[in-house]
C-alpha cells in the first residue's frame, strides 16, 4: 500500500546498535519529530546496552578517541554540544574543544543523546532497543496490517523472531575476517585471542603470570596500539613486554596536541587516474608541510576530498591503490591521539615495545603454557599470548556473518546486496543498497564500514554522523513522506496530516518540496558564503512562481549583497505571491525587505522586530548582523552583540550560528573563545565563510601574521574559490603581508586577486583601494622608509561607481568614500563629499563622517597638526561607523603619519605602543624604531623600548 495512505507508524529496523546504529536511530528519531512524523524504530543487537560496539566499547580510560572532541558532537548543525556535555558530565581539562578524552565519555554521551531522542513526550516516536542477532531479511507476500492500513512488507529474521519493517538499516561495522594469517596450529590454539574486544578477552592474557612474559601482537596499527596500553598499564606484569610485527612493521603517527585547521584542496583539475592522483596527493601534503610546518592539516583536508577521488577511479585503480597505497594513506589519515603515542615512544625507547616486520610462520605450544613463534625472517620467540589486532578487513564475501550472507545469497536469479570495491562492504546508491539487477527495490539502507568499497573513508565518527543525517531524511522520505506538491492551495501526495516543507534551520516553507529543496541548496550557500546562491533561489521561485520568501530573497540579496537581481521586480513577485498563500512569518519577512529597499534605517528597525519574533529565520538574520557588509540594522556595535547573543536559545550550537558568535567574540577582543568557536564550526563545515572570516580577524589581532597567512592562504586557493567576497579573505591576507614588511606580495596579491576588474563594486572600494592607502601610510609615507610603494590609486578609483564616492548610502560605504578621495589626493571632491555628509539626516554620516572628510582633507594639503588633532577628537566615535576593528584600522594609521610628520613623534609612539602590547608586528616594531629616530634627531629622549 502507498505509504501516503498510511495512518499508522512507519516501521524501522536498525541492525547493529553500536556508534552507526545509534546515531541512524537518533537521526531518525530527531528527524521524525521536526517533520511531525510517527515512527517506530527496533535496535536489533545483542550487546547489553546501545551506543557501545567496538569502538566504544571499551572501558580503559588509556583508550582515547583519536579525533578531537570539538569534532564529535552527535548533531552535525551543533558543533559544540559534545564539548557542551563534557563540561556538565567530565573533568574540566577534558571539558575542551582540543580534548582527547576516553571513549567511554563518547559512549556515554551518544547513549544519553539516544536516550533523550526515544523519550518522546509527544509521542510520535518509539526507540526500543531489542537483543536479538539478525540472520536474514525476507519479503512479506501479502501485508496485513488490519483497521490500521496495510502492515510492513519486509521481515527481518532474527532467531525464532521476525521483526517487521516497513525500512532497514544495516549498521553492523566492520566485519571481521578469518584469522587466516595463523598458521593452523596457532588458530586451535587456546593461547591465541582472535578478537581482542571480546568482552573479558584480554582480561585473563592482563592476569597470566605463569607462562612467558612477552605477548606477540599481530598488526602495528591503532588496535595494536590500544591492545599494548591494555597489556603494560596499571596492575600489568611487571616483566611483560609486547612484540608488535606486521608486513611493513609501521606504527601509527600521532596527533598533535592542538591540531591545526585542514588545508582541502581543490581537486576539480586532478586527472581521474591513481598515478595522477597520488601524485597530486603528495604535492599538496608537501606544500602544505613545507608553509606550515606540518603535513597533517594537509591529510585532513585531503579527507574531505577523499569520496570525491575514490569516484572517479576505475575499478582497476582502486585494486591497485589498496594494494600499493592504502597502508601508507591510512597510517597519515588515522592517527592516535597526542598521549598514547608519547606513551609509545616510552614504551620503545625503553624496550617494552618491539616492532618488527614480518610474518608468523610458525607456532608450536610451550610445555608450561604459551607459544614458541617463529617468524617469516627465521627469528623465533616464546610468547605467553598471541593477539590478533589486524583489525576487520571488511570483506562482505568473507565475513561469515548471516544476514550478510542472506542478503547476498541468490533468490532465484536476484541477489539484495551486491559486494563493492574489494568486498569493502556492498553497492548502494547513497546509502541505499543496489541489488544485482542495479536497483534500489529493497528499502535497505546502510552506512559506516559497509559503505567503505564506494567512499573508501567511512569509519570516523564525523562522516558516519553525516551519513545517519543523510539517511534519515531518505529512509523518511519512503516511509513518511511530506506532500509534493500543492493543487488549488490543498496538499497533495503525503499522508494525512501534514507538515510542510521545512527551510534549513526548520522554518515552514508555503511551498513544494521540490522547490523547497531548491530554495534550501540556495540558502546553504548563502549561510556558507558560497556563491551561487541566490542563482538557486531563482531556480527555486521558477518551480514554484509563488514562493514568497524566495522573491524577497532574491530582493534582499540584490540590495544587500549587489547580486544581479531586479529589486523591485522580485519584491513585486513576493508580495504577488503572499496573496494567495503564506503564513506570518513569511510576510513579515516580505515586508521587512521592502522596508529595508525603501529605507535602510526604518527597514533596519523592522528587521529587528522581524528578528526577535522569528530568530531562526537565518536570512534575515544574516542582513541584520552581517559580518562582511556595510551596514547592519544598527550603527551601534553592543546593539549587534546583544542581538547575537540573544539568539541562542534559538540555534544552540548551530555551525552558522557558532560563525556569528565567533565573529562577535572577536569583535569583543574575546580572541580566544573566538578561535575555538570558529574552529568548532569549520570541524562541521569545512565552507563555512563566516568562520574563516572570524579566524582571520583572530589571527590578525592575535599578532599571528605568518600562521594566519599561510592558513588563509590555502584557504583561498583551495576551498575559497567560490566564496563571495573572495576580495575581502584576499585584503585579510595581505594585511598579513603587510605586517610582516613583505610588499612584494602584497603587489603580486593586489595584481593577482585585488586589481580591477578582479573585483569590483562596493568590495572594490572598501578592499582594493583601501589597501593601497593603507599601504602608502604604513610604508612608503614614513620618514626613511624605503619599502616598495603601492601603485597609484587612480586607476581603482576610476572602476568605481561614482555613486559610491558621491552618493555614499551608508556611514560605512562614506568612510570608504573618503578614504578613497584622500588617496587620490582628489581635495574638491573631498570637499563636496564632506558637504553632502554634513547635511545628512543620519547623525553617525553628519557626525563622524563629514569631520572625518575635513581632517582628511588637511592631510591631503599636508596640514598634519591640523589633521592630526581632528583626527585624534575622532578616533573614539569611529567605531559608530560600523565594519571591524581591523578595517576602522587604517583612520589610526593616518593619525599616525599625522603625528609623526608634525614633529609630535612621543604620541606617535604612544599609539603603536598599546598596539604593540596586545598584538606583535615586525612593521610596527619597525616603525617604532623610525620615531625614536625621529625623535632623537629632533633632540627628543624616545625610546625604542619594543
Amino acid at each position: 500500500m502507498n505509504p501516503s495512505h498510511r495512518t499508522r507508524a512507519a516501521r524501522v529496523a536498525v541492525v547493529g546498535a553500536g556508534a552507526a546504529g545509534s546515531l541512524s536511530a537518533l537521526h531518525l528519531a530527531r528527524a521524525a519529530r521536526a517533520r511531525g512524523s510517527r515512527l517506530e524504530i527496533d535496535l536489533l543487537d545483542p550487546a547489553p546496552r546501545w551506543a557501545r560496539g567496538v569502538a566504544f566499547g571499551t572501558d580503559d580510560e588509556e583508550h582515547l578517541l583519536n579525533v578531537p572532541a570539538a569534532q564529535m558532537s552527535v548533531l552535525g548543525d551543533e558543533p559544540g554540544h559534545f564539548v557542551a556535555w563534557l563540561e556538565a558530565h567530565a573533568a574540566p581539562e577534558q571539558a575542551q574543544p582540543h580534548a582527547f578524552v576516553p571513549r567511554r565519555l563518547w559512549a556515554a554521551y551518544l547513549d544519553a543523546c539516544l536516550a533523550e531522542q526515544a523519550s518522546d513526550p509527544a509521542g510520535l516516536v518509539r526507540v526500543r532497543h531489542r537483543r536479538l542477532r539478525a540472520t536474514g531479511l525476507s519479503r512479506v507476500a501479502a501485508p496485513d496490517g488490519g483497521a490500521d492500513g496495510a502492515g510492513p512488507s519486509w521481515v527481518v529474521r532474527a532467531g525464532s523472531e521476525d521483526v517487521a519493517a516497513d525500512a532497514v538499516v544495516l549498521a553492523t561495522g566492520s566485519p571481521a575476517d578469518p584469522v587466516d594469517w595463523a598458521p593452523e596450529s596457532l588458530r586451535a590454539s587456546p593461547f591465541l585471542v582472535a578478537d581482542p574486544w571480546a568482552p573479558g578477552a584480554l582480561d585473563v592474557v592482563r592476569r597470566d603470570r605463569r607462562g612467558p612474559a612477552d605477548v606477540l601482537v599481530v598488526g602495528t596499527g591503532l588496535t595494536m596500539l590500544d591492545v599494548t596500553l591494555s597489556l603494560v598499564g596499571d596492575g600489568a606484569r611487571p616483566d611483560r613486554r609486547v612484540l608488535a610485527t606486521s608486513r611493513h612493521g609501521r606504527l601509527p603517527l600521532a596527533h598533535v596536541p592542538r591540531p591545526a585547521l585542514p588545508v582541502v584542496p581543490d581537486v576539480s583539475a586532478w586527472d581521474a587516474d591513481l598515478e595522477a592522483v597520488v601524485e597530486a596527493a603528495q604535492e599538496h601534503l608537501r606544500e602544505v608541510g613545507t608553509a606550515q610546518g606540518d603535513w597533517r592539516p594537509a591529510a585532513d583536508g585531503l579527507r574531505h576530498r577523499v569520496a570525491q577521488l575514490w569516484g572517479r577511479l576505475p575499478e582497476e585503480d582502486r585494486h591497485r591503490f589498496l594494494d600499493e597505497h592504502a597502508g601508507a594513506w591510512n597510517r597519515l589519515r588515522h592517527r592516535t591521539a597526542p598521549v598514547p603515542g608519547a606513551v609509545l615512544d616510552g614504551l620503545l625507547a625503553t624496550d617494552r615495545v618491539e616492532v618488527r616486520a614480518a610474518r608468523v610462520a610458525t607456532a608450536e605450544p610451550l610445555p608450561l603454557g604459551g607459544l614458541r613463534v617463529t617468524f617469516s625472517d627465521g627469528s623465533s620467540r616464546e610468547v605467553g599470548w598471541v593477539v590478533n589486532a589486524t583489525g576487520g578487513g571488511g570483506d562482505v564475501r568473507r565475513a561469515g556473518d548471516p544476514l550478510l550472507g542472506d542478503l547476498l545469497r541468490d533468490r532465484g536469479g536476484l541477489r539484495l546486496a551486491e559486494p563493492a570495491t574489494r568486498g569493502l562492504g556492498v553497492r548502494t546508491v547513497d546509502g541505499w543498497l543496489r541489488d544485482s539487477s542495479g536497483s534500489t527495490a529493497a528499502p535497505v539502507w546502510t552506512l559506516g564500514a559497509l559503505r567503505r568499497g564506494e567512499l573508501l573513508e567511512s569509519t570516523a565518527v564525523p562522516e558516519i554522523r553525516a551519513q545517519a543525517q543523510a539517511l534519515a531524511a531518505a529512509v523518511l522520505h519512503e516511509v513518511a513522506p511530506l506532500p509534493r506538491r500543492l493543487e488549488d492551495g490543498r496538499w497533495v501526495g503525503g499522508h494525512h496530516p501534514v507538515a510542510r516543507p521545512r527551510d534549513l534551520l526548520g522554518l515552514p516553507l508555503s511551498t513544494t518540496a521540490e522547490a523547497a529543496a531548491t530554495y534550501n541548496a540556495g540558502l546553504e550557500r548563502v549561510l556558507r558564503l558560497q556563491a551561487g546562491g541566490e542563482r538557486l533561489i531563482a531556480e527555486a521561485v521558477v518551480l514554484d512562481p509563488d514562493l514568497a520568501v524566495g522573491h524577497a530573497a532574491l530582493a534582499l540579496l540584490g540590495h544587500e549583497a549587489g547580486a544581479d537581481v531586479d529589486v523591485p521586480r522580485a519584491l513585486a513577485a513576493a508580495r504577488g505571491a503572499l496573496e494567495r498563500r503564506g503564513d506570518e512569518r513569511e510576510r513579515s519577512f516580505v515586508a521587512v525587505v521592502a522596508s529595508r529597499v525603501a529605507d535602510a534605517r526604518a527597514g533596519g528597525q523592522a528587521l529587528t522586530r522581524h528578528v526577535a519574533a522569528h530568530p531562526r529565520d537565518a536570512l534575515a538574520v544574516s542582513a541584520a548582523v552581517p559580518t562582511i557588509a556595510f551596514s547592519g540594522v544598527t550603527d551601534l556595535q553592543r546593539e549587534a552583540w546583544d542581538l547575537v547573543e540573544g539568539l541562542a536559545p534559538a540555534y544552540g550550537d548551530h555551525w552558522w550560528y557558532h560563525s556569528l558568535l565567533a565573529f562577535t567574540r572577536q569583535d569583543q577582543g574575546r580572541l580566544e573563545e573566538a578561535g575555538l568557536l570558529a574552529e568548532s564550526a569549520l570541524a562541521c563545515e569545512p565552507a563555512s565563510g563566516h568562520a574563516v572570516h572570524a579566524l582571520s580577524h583572530v589571527f590578525y589581532e592575535s599578532g599571528e601574521h605568518r600562521p594566519g597567512l599561510d592558513w588563509l592562504d590555502a584557504w583561498i586557493e583551495r576551498s575559497g574559490r567560490d566564496a563571495d567576497h573572495r576580495s575581502h579573505f584576499s585584503w585579510h591576507a595581505a594585511l598579513h603581508e603587510l605586517a610582516l614588511g613583505d610588499t612584494e606580495a602584497v603587489r603580486r596579491r593586489y595584481y593577482a586577486q585585488l586589481a580591477p576588474p578582479t573585483t569590483g563594486g562596493v568590495r572594490l572600494l572598501v578592499d582594493a583601494v583601501s589597501l593601497l592607502w593603507r599601504w602608502q601610510l604604513t610604508t612608503s609615507g614614513w620618514p626613511g622608509s624605503e619599502e616598495l610603494p603601492p601603485p597609484p590609486v587612480e586607476a581603482a578609483l576610476a572602476a568605481v561607481d561614482p555613486v559610491l564616492l558621491t552618493r555614499p548610502s551608508t556611514p560605512f560605504g562614506a568612510l570608504h568614500a573618503a578614504i578613497a578621495l584622500a588617496a587620490a589626493g582628489h581635495r574638491d571632491r573631498l570637499e563636496r563629499l564632506r558637504r553632502r555628509c554634513r547635511e545628512s539626516d543620519d547623525a553617525v554620516t553628519s557626525g563622524v563622517v563629514a569631520p572625518l572628510c575635513e581632517a582628511l582633507a588637511a592631510m591631503v594639503e599636508e596640514r598634519h597638526a591640523q589633521a592630526a588633532d581632528q583626527l585624534v577628537d575622532l578616533l573614539p566615535r569611529l567605531v559608530l561607523v560600523g565594519g571591524s576593528a581591523a578595517q576602522r584600522e587604517v583612520v589610526e594609521e593616518a593619525l599616525l603619519l599625522c603625528l609623526a610628520r608634525s614633529g609630535r613623534p612621543e604620541r606617535a609612539a604612544t599609539l603603536l605602543d598599546r598596539r604593540l602590547d596586545r598584538r606583535p608586528s615586525p612593521l610596527d616594531r619597525r616603525r617604532r624604531g623610525a620615531l625614536a629616530a625621529l625623535a632623537g634627531s629632533a633632540g627628543g629622549r624616545l625610546a625604542v623600548g619594543r
